[in-house]
């Protein structure tokens, strides 16, 4: 029994090396802390100190304490006190950009992390001004669509790559300019007790988690103006594998939890377990494989979402490349309330109108592309509570004209891509395999649509569907071009 004692200790002692690391004051290297004086060179002499002599945390008391780029360095974790913030510096010639900008970077590192409960502050929305200043200026080069610079031009809060032991717990992440952070091809990550404030500008993302392996992310906050926590694969040769997310709450004026959209190599083996999403603007789940990859073994369970635009959206295309694939998803235990307005109303950055006019979409919609069926997906104990109110006069698509829906399977993915749909609750095309079970769908107005459209849809089961609705219908599913469907 002592040997077992003594043999578990010797593992733990190995397995996080920080342990017993010592720690350093951030005032031992004259970093200031009075928000004005820049301190990225004596951060970094820090950082590249700590990291020769065995390792520890540089720990930052109460301030504000100002830096341009820096990179951490294995077996180094930064550790903000309450009160302390580290804050960007905004001026655009003191960040640093490989391929993204950054902040805070680190490559090819282990046994890293940034701890505590202060706060990192890239005071995005000034910062993003003096980008844009100086492209118009000429000093630097940049596609400036749409009056606004491109996301790697402006800088995000932290930037991993190739990285392994990683971990983010207790901080706060703020006013990045581009996406607040983003973990790439980094490995054993943990991520727990993370509050997220990213709006104070576009594309703000709240993490990005691209081809890593095992990753949890867990009871965190996360409220942003783009995608909240967003799985990516931007490498054919690589995939987002084994990863939890778990007791999260998410408000987004883009999508909740999103697989892509860019999506080269796959989603694998992937947990997503009690989380809440509200008032956003597309959609609470989103899983879209469009560039060739894959997602396969994929468990959802207890997911609410509260003033969302669509419940759940499940999707292949055939944008970057061919041959994406879509198999083995499970998502059970779901609530969901769509409302008649737009949901991410009042936040500065709101979600674009381009996808106007078109009455309330469907809360769930699953739609492969022809060449990409999604395959074996399940769905149990789902009730989603839709608005209703579908002109037919404002637009229609009739059930004999279901082939004037577009498949435009090289567009990006959204769930109001198609515009206008034939249903209200439900509504799912190019699929096989299919299994519901105890689905409860209700609207609150009178709409002319039908609760659940099925098109080309082959070999799916609905057992217990429930629909309730403010004025009968002949029929609760009408079905196109499908076969082997059994309704009980």
């Amino acid at each position: 029994m002592k040997f077992i004692k003594y043999l578990l200790i010797a593992f733990f002692c190995l397995s996080s090396p920080q342990l017993f690391a010592k720690d350093y004051l951030a005032t031992m290297f004259g970093i200031h802390s009075d928000g004005l004086g820049l301190n990225t060179r004596s951060i970094q002499f820090a950082i590249d100190y700590i990291n020769k002599n065995g390792g520890g945390r540089l720990v930052f008391h109460v301030g504000r304490y100002l830096t341009g780029s820096i990179y951490l360095k294995s077996n180094v974790t930064i550790q903000l006190e309450e009160g302390a913030v580290l804050m960007g510096s905004l001026n655009p010639f003191d960040y640093d950009q490989h391929e993204l900008t950054a902040l805070i970077f680190a490559i090819d590192q282990e046994n890293i992390g940034i701890t505590g409960r202060g706060m990192i502050d890239g005071q995005g929305k000034a910062v993003a001004r003096n980008v844009i200043e100086i492209i118009n200026k000429g000093l630097i080069k940049d596609k400036f669509r749409s009056g606004r610079p491109e996301v790697e031009t402006r800088a995000m809060n932290i930037s991993f790559l190739r990285c392994n032991n990683v971990l983010i717990k207790g901080i706060m992440l703020k006013n990045s300019a581009s996406w607040n952070q983003t973990y790439d091809q980094c490995k054993n990550m943990k991520m727990d007790s993370v509050y997220v404030d990213n709006k104070d500008y576009w594309n703000e993302d709240g993490v990005d988690i691209i081809d890593c392996e095992d990753v949890s992310i867990t009871n965190s906050f996360f409220d942003a103006a783009d995608d909240c926590i967003c799985l990516k694969s931007h490498n054919a040769k690589h995939v987002c594998k084994n990863i939890l997310i778990s007791n999260n709450t998410v408000r987004s004026s883009a999508n909740g939890i999103k697989f892509g959209t860019v999506s080269r190599g796959g989603f694998s083996d992937i947990r997503i377990i009690n989380n809440k999403v509200y008032d956003t603007y597309r959609s609470a789940l989103a899983l879209e494989a469009v560039d060739g990859g894959y997602i396969e073994n994929i468990v959802v369970d207890s997911l609410q979402s509260y003033n969302t635009g669509n419940a759940i959206f499940l999707r292949t295309g055939e944008r970057f490349a061919k041959g994406s694939r879509f198999n083995n998803v499970t998502i059970s235990n779901v609530y969901a309330e769509i409302p008649a307005g737009k949901p991410d109303a009042g936040y500065e950055y709101e979600g674009p109108i381009e996808d106007m006019p078109r009455n309330v979409s469907p809360g769930i919609i699953i739609s492969g592309v022809p060449n990409c069926i999604i395959k074996n997906v399940k769905l149990n104990n789902i009730e989603v509570k839709h608005p209703g109110g579908g002109n037919a006069f404002f637009a229609n698509v009739p059930l004999n004209k279901l082939n004037t829906i577009p498949e435009i399977s090289n567009k990006y993915p959204d769930f109001s891509m198609f515009k206008e749909l034939p249903a209200w609750g439900m509504f799912v095309k190019h699929a096989t395999g299919l299994e519901f079970n105890n689905i409860k769908i209700s609207n609150d107005k009178k709409d002319f649509r039908v609760p659940v459209v099925l098109d080309d849809v082959h070999d799916a089961k609905f057992n217990g569907l429930k629909v309730n609705q403010t004025v009968a219908k002949k029929q609760d599913v009408f079905q196109n071009n499908s076969t082997q469907v059994s309704i009980k």
